[in-house]
């Protein structure tokens, strides 16, 4: 695709906040015509003001990604207003604070059902849509976690990993449809997911993480995704030097695993 977005059809989910607000505000200032996804109405409402969106370049879509029995109706509104969809761009998800031994395995499962499964969900409606015009950009916001195990986190490093599987396997079954996809990995983000972070009861973490205060603004990592997507880039990181540590496990794993034992993790 050209360089410039303007005109373009992009769902974002997980639009509410953080690095999905980012991306409609990145996305809306290119020209681009955006469908907010979320479960919060009035806070899509609010994204949809502040990015200088009107009805006729956006769509709210309030929707709950746990319940992908639903999708069918979602898609019909999106058809029902734009022939076509350009960008999806699966944002959507929820991190985890608790050990394995503690965890519930409802927990775990809730982790894999909104971090894998409603986005392998969605992606299944969406792609029969990008098939038939012979072009389309699928974006997946893994993470740096996605290519290593990290204590306290392990259902949200399996989830992601996940990701990585599938979505590599989809880009060598599409690319001759002209669709692309791109894997991006943040690392720390000024944002609130290790406050929404569930523990091992699925209660909230309740507590910014310090890496996260001091990561870099969503502002930023939006630019580096819309960069990713105009140079078509299979697989972006973007952070601070937490996003060589994906590196370090590849060259050195012994190295690796022996600084991942002795760093304390809550």
């Amino acid at each position: 695709m050209s360089n410039s977005f303007s005109g373009k059809v992009v769902w974002v989910t997980g639009a509410s906040s953080g690095i999905g607000e980012a991306l409609v505000k990145a996305f809306a200032k290119e020209g681009a015509k955006v469908i907010l996804t979320a479960r919060r109405e009035d806070e899509l409402q609010r994204v949809k003001k502040e990015a200088g969106l009107n009805d006729s370049n956006s769509l709210i879509l309030p929707f709950d990604l746990y319940k992908i029995d639903d999708l069918d109706g979602a898609i019909a509104k999106v058809k029902e207003k734009y022939s076509a969809i350009d960008i999806l761009i699966c944002n959507a998800g929820i991190a985890q604070r608790s050990l394995i031994k503690d965890s519930l395995l409802q927990v775990d499962r809730q982790i894999m059902e909104l971090n894998f499964f409603s986005v392998i969900a969605l992606t299944k409606k969406v792609l029969p849509i990008m098939l038939s015009q012979k072009s389309g950009n699928i974006v997946v916001i893994s993470s740096v976690m996605g290519k290593m195990g990290i204590p306290f986190r392990a259902m949200y490093c399996a989830s992601k990993h996940a990701l990585h599987g599938f979505f590599e396997a989809l880009r060598g079954e599409v690319f001759k449809d002209n669709v692309k996809v791109h894997i991006i990995c943040p690392g720390y983000v000024k944002t609130n997911v290790s406050v929404n972070a569930v523990t091992s009861e699925g209660a909230a973490h309740g507590k910014m993480d310090k890496g996260q205060e001091k990561g870099i603004e969503p502002e930023k990592c939006a630019t580096g995704i819309l960069n990713a997507i105009k140079h078509n880039k299979e697989q972006v990181y973007i952070g601070g030097s937490e996003t060589l540590a994906p590196r370090l496990k590849s060259l050195f794993p012994g190295l690796f695993s022996a600084i991942i034992k002795r760093v304390e993790f809550h």
